[in-house]
């Protein structure tokens, strides 16, 4: 054991694992966060707090993963390269060690201008894989950046993103195992809903046996309307929605059902993929269904490791 992570325990147990995702709120009040995290609990292994998703201000992902372990949850403390050079990513590092929360995904963070703060500048002192590197070197062999020693080392389950439908295909695989490579323990994908590139995705993964290397949780999100199809469809970069999906939801008598069914369907699916190793529910701004989603899905209830 790396962290002492229940979602370690899970994923190291051959159990198909489950992690979900809350957005902190544009505040310093908790109330909600914590009524989210209560609902939530026991539908999940750990839950996600993002680091100020779309380049938005929020409650940090470190106070809110505080939070959300407060409230007898297991958080994933997301961590961007674009706020923070290599010195307050160590920092933060050991502080949210030094806090209890056990899990870390590395990301580069969506890009400032699909904020509302355009002028800001954005840092990349270091991208995610040299993050993993350096999280990485902290854990097992005690050092800094810089070679310091550390007095006691952090004890976290080191994640990674992984887009399987950005252009140029080809790369997406190559780019992945540079990141297991680099330490990655588990991966979260891009949401799925093009299973046919997700499958060509997972063929290469094991053909070069990534999938025995690092744990890989598949994305997932429940749509709500035709028009939040069209526009992930159109307008999200780095996103795959087939043209049938948009249909069905332009078709449906009740939309948000026939989005909580193509999410469920689509769980089903995955869980029959080699190499996938759990599923991990962004139910954006739609937390409240993930119980729902997981109980349709026959991933409940969640086991118990020792």
């Amino acid at each position: 054991m790396r962290s002492g992570s229940n979602l370690e325990r899970v994923l190291e147990s051959g159990t198909f694992a489950v992690t979900a995702e809350i957005a902190p709120p544009k505040s310093t009040s908790t109330e909600g966060l914590r009524k989210k995290v209560q609902a939530l609990k026991g539908c999940a292994e750990a839950f996600n707090l993002t680091d100020n998703q779309t380049a938005i201000v929020r409650l940090s992902s470190m106070a809110s993963s505080v939070a959300c372990l407060q409230e007898g949850a297991e958080p994933v403390m997301q961590m961007t390269c674009r706020d923070r050079n290599r010195i307050a990513m160590q920092s933060d590092l050991l502080g949210a060690a030094s806090l209890g929360i056990r899990n870390v995904l590395c990301l580069s963070g969506d890009h400032q201008t699909f904020g509302n703060q355009k002028e800001a500048r954005n840092v990349y002192d270091i991208d995610p894989v040299q993050q993993l590197m350096v999280f990485r070197q902290m854990r097992d062999q005690g050092q800094v950046w810089g070679g310091d020693t550390i007095e006691e080392r952090p004890k976290v389950y080191l994640g990674a993103a992984a887009n399987p439908f950005a252009d140029p295909f080809e790369y997406r695989v190559a780019r992945l195992a540079k990141k297991v490579k680099a330490g990655a323990d588990f991966v979260q994908t891009q949401a799925i809903f093009d299973l046919d590139r997700f499958e060509r995705f997972m063929t290469e993964v094991r053909a070069r046996r990534l999938d025995e290397q690092v744990h890989i949780l598949a994305g997932v999100v429940p749509l709500k309307s035709a028009n939040a199809a069209r526009y992930m469809k159109t307008k999200v970069s780095g996103m795959s929605v087939p043209d049938e999906v948009v249909v069905r939801m332009k078709s449906a008598s009740d939309p948000k059902k026939e989005g909580i069914r193509i999410c469920v369907e689509t769980i089903d699916h995955l869980k029959n993929i080699p190499g996938v190793h759990g599923v991990h529910i962004m139910a954006i701004g739609w937390e409240e269904m993930v119980p729902t989603i997981a109980e349709q899905s026959g991933l409940l209830p969640r086991p118990c490791i020792p």
